[in-house]
């Protein structure tokens, strides 16, 4: 690799959509930011800014047929900037994977060794892996001299002790089938946890943590000295917290009944708890501005949503600060952690026996920089840090290449 080559670009491969970013490692600067989304359809949409120039956001509509002419329209607007694929300046391509199992601890170079183990992954991931597959693969095709490294969302969690990640059944079914929690949201997880230390002025090493990244998907972790010990994501992004659309906890049984009494399928239960239940199930709402505004108005339903998604994520709070025993801080990051002061105050409304409490003048305070909300008496700091998932994908990227 040329010692000048320090850009990394970051592929977020969905299953209709393609989020990048294109970032010069020397100082972590964005040179273009971008999404191709309805990929397949006659409407598909890829917005493009390139930061690097200045320039104002391009959109262009029409049918994109597949991943291979989404990352190849993808490459067409970054050149049209003077930020190709193929220039020397590009030292690697990171990819988002969201499952890499036990295997996958750390970033890896990708081969075809690695890429059928995350194939083989894909019946614990089936919405997720076989997109972020196809993404690698055509990245591949259009630069197969470059290394591409993927990136786990599992990773930052599987340092969480066996008695933490293992379920109470049986164990060589449990085994047979990778039943186990694994977690997400980790490169979220791993990079809030590291800023939150360095906003208080210490090493990773030296503080707890206890990180709620809160967005339309949402999970909380233990992070005990700069690794997790818990998190509340477990086998799939279904369990923990109420989310946009997810359940979160719920007693497994009740899949059981809705099949029996209900006479629902498997897949009508599986669409039932990820995409109809959490807040949307239960006021018709996902986005917290328009729960907030109709609990303003008197809407009881509105409440109620709110009043659970609440005292699930305290339920939590309180747990994980038993399982780390001392805990520095709190910090609320993504959609939801970053902007919604309501939330904030009321997942630490009556717990400053337990040491934490937000002050009211700095929780109102929009910004988008890491900062405390808590007063400066309180002996466990609360903090607001925005994530940045893309660039800890660059930066574990960029050091895996140049180590």
């Amino acid at each position: 690799m040329s010692a000048t080559a320090t850009r990394v670009l970051v592929l977020n491969s969905g299953s209709s959509s393609v989020k990048y970013q294109l970032l010069d490692m020397n100082d972590g600067a964005r040179l273009a930011v971008g999404l191709v989304e309805r990929i397949g359809e006659e409407t598909s949409r890829l917005a493009h800014t390139p930061l690097a120039t200045g320039g104002e956001k391009r959109e262009t509509e029409g049918p994109i047929a597949d991943h291979e002419a989404a990352l190849k329209a993808v490459a067409a607007e970054l050149k049209a900037d003077g930020l190709g694929l193929d220039s020397p300046e590009l030292a690697a391509i990171g990819h988002r994977v969201v499952h890499g199992g036990l295997k996958f601890t750390a970033p890896t170079v990708i081969d075809e060794a690695v890429l059928r183990e995350i194939e083989r992954l894909v019946p614990v991931a089936p919405l997720h892996n076989p997109a972020n597959i196809t993404g690698i693969r055509t990245a591949q095709a259009l630069r197969p001299d470059l290394p591409q490294v993927a990136v786990f969302d599992t990773a930052f969690h599987t340092t969480m002790p066996e008695y933490a990640a293992r379920y109470a059944i049986d164990v060589e079914t449990a085994d047979a089938h990778r039943i186990r929690r694994y977690g997400f949201h980790g490169t979220s997880h791993a990079y809030v946890s590291r800023r939150t230390a360095e906003l208080l002025g210490k090493a990773p090493e030296e503080v707890n943590v206890i990180v709620l990244h809160l967005g339309n998907g949402a999970s909380a972790s233990a992070v005990a000295g700069g690794r997790c010990v818990d998190t509340s994501m477990g086998l799939t992004p279904l369990e923990g917290l109420v989310m946009g659309t997810r359940s979160g906890d719920i007693d497994p049984a009740v899949t059981f009944h809705l099949k029996r009494v209900a006479g629902m399928d498997e897949d009508e239960v599986d669409v039932l708890l990820n995409k109809k239940s959490g807040l949307i199930g239960l006021c018709g709402d996902n986005d917290m501005r328009e729960i907030r505004r109709r609990i303003d108005e008197g809407d009881e339903r509105a409440k109620l949503a709110f009043d659970i998604y609440i005292h699930r994520l305290k339920k939590y709070i309180g747990a994980y600060s038993a399982v780390l025993g001392k805990v520095d801080a709190v910090a609320f990051t993504a959609g939801v952690g970053e902007n919604a002061a309501p939330v904030r105050e009321a997942a630490l409304a009556g717990l400053e026996e337990m040491g934490m409490a937000v002050d009211a003048a700095r929780n109102a305070v929009r910004s988008d920089e890491p900062r405390l909300i808590s007063p400066d008496y309180a002996r466990v700091a609360v903090a607001v840090v925005p994530t940045d998932e893309e660039l800890e994908i660059a930066q574990q990227t960029y050091a895996l290449v140049n180590a």
